[in-house]
């Protein structure tokens, strides 16, 4: 029996001490692959992530290291960053601060792997994936709703010819944010400062970019109205403060093959809908409704056949004429899902198409959301170069 091989890989995780990275890409992710032995390549080897956790408070470290058990932990990055046994570097930071630490990740000739929105402009995130590309360094972008077992069951009906010519889409993102008075905020301040980096297009156009073009087809054209619905909310520390940032954006993107997809995505809504987002595709042979966990569809056979008419309740029961999409028992976290296959494409050097391009393209779109606010028209998504 031959001796199994294990491939270490030094990770330096900067920015975990957030709600994200603690929870998401330390805990549920890097932990749990740790736990179960690596990431198996093949019989004989697997790769076992080795990180050295990386913020700038200090007590919050050594707290997540205790409760993680990962002992290495620094407020020093340059340190890290100059230590030649860790060469993937992860950024979790809040947005204003990732393009500076990325550059410097890329100087010291690291590989790169990251949250998204990668910058405030698309201009530096274009940049970033120059840069990791002129350094021959492999790189990548989180894009994690991709995993979600919703939109995995919705893939495969996409994918079995389900929908016949796929006409249009209909996304609902959102909850109620409580502002912080009466009732503690669940999302950071930040997010509704714009000077901060905040604002509800940049933290979500990116997502719906990735969802759309890996799934339906790349996006052509953006029309948007964006909206700071709440003027004042209260910090976490109890304190008022003027919100600057747009908290909903309402929005519609032209894709490939003329499909026509209409995004909703609020900090203000009151969710009466099956999850906290929900994305309809309907097409000429079937339509279908995905959550973040769950599927249900209704084919051409099944669709009911309504009556207008507003002065009697309906007989047709709307709910019962759509059936579950079974999918898989089991559904990996989406998150330790696409560590495990970026962990491959370091080692292996297996596909991985979610680099920094793609990143870009995320920014991209959300930047054109916003001019698209500014002068109240459609606004054309130019191709970013490979």
């Amino acid at each position: 029996m031959g001796t199994e091989n294990v491939r270490r890989v030094g990770v330096i995780m900067n920015g975990v001490t957030g709600r994200m990275g603690s929870n998401q890409h330390l805990m549920r992710s890097i932990v749990e692959i740790i736990k179960q032995g690596g990431v198996a390549l093949n019989e004989n080897e697997r790769i076992m992530p080795d990180p050295i956790l990386v913020g700038r408070n200090p007590e919050k470290l050594k707290n997540l290291s205790e409760k993680s058990g990962i002992a290495r932990w620094t407020t020093n990055l340059d340190e890290a960053l100059s230590d030649k046994n860790y060469e993937l570097y992860f950024d979790a930071q809040t947005t204003s601060l990732r393009v500076e630490s990325v550059k410097k990740a890329i100087a010291a000739g690291k590989h790169i792997y990251c949250e998204k929105p990668t910058a405030t402009n698309t201009e530096d995130a274009y940049e970033l994936y120059l840069l990791a590309k002129k350094a021959g360094l492999k790189n990548g972008v989180v894009q994690d709703k991709l995993w979600l077992p919703g939109l995995l069951k919705l893939k495969e009906l996409i994918d079995n010819g389900f929908f016949g010519k796929i006409l249009s889409l209909r996304g609902e993102f959102g909850y109620w944010v409580f502002e912080g008075d009466r009732v503690p905020a669940q999302r950071p301040s930040w997010n509704y400062r714009k000077e901060d980096g905040g604002s509800i297009i940049l933290d979500m156009f990116p997502h719906w970019r990735y969802v759309l073009d890996n799934l339906f087809g790349e996006v052509k054209a953006v029309s948007c109205l964006g909206a700071t619905h709440i003027k004042k909310r209260w910090d976490e520390q109890g304190n008022p403060y003027e919100c600057t940032a747009d908290d909903a954006a309402y929005s519609t993107f032209l894709l490939e093959d003329d499909i026509i997809a209409h995004f909703n995505s609020s900090w203000t809504v009151r969710v009466r809908r099956d999850d906290l987002f929900t994305l309809q595709v309907d097409g000429t042979e079937g339509s279908a409704v995905a959550g973040l966990r769950h599927c249900v569809y209704q084919s051409y056979e099944d669709t009911p056949r309504p009556v207008w008419n507003p002065d009697e309740d309906s007989e047709i029961n709307y709910f019962d004429t759509w059936k579950p999409v079974k999918g898989q028992d089991f559904y990996e976290n989406a998150f330790k899902a696409q560590w495990e296959l970026y962990l491959k494409h370091l080692v292996a050097d297996e596909p991985f198409r979610w680099n920094l391009l793609e990143a870009a393209k995320g920014v991209q779109l959300a930047e054109k959301g916003m001019e698209a606010w500014e002068k109240r028209c459609w606004v054309d998504i130019p191709e970013l170069k490979e």
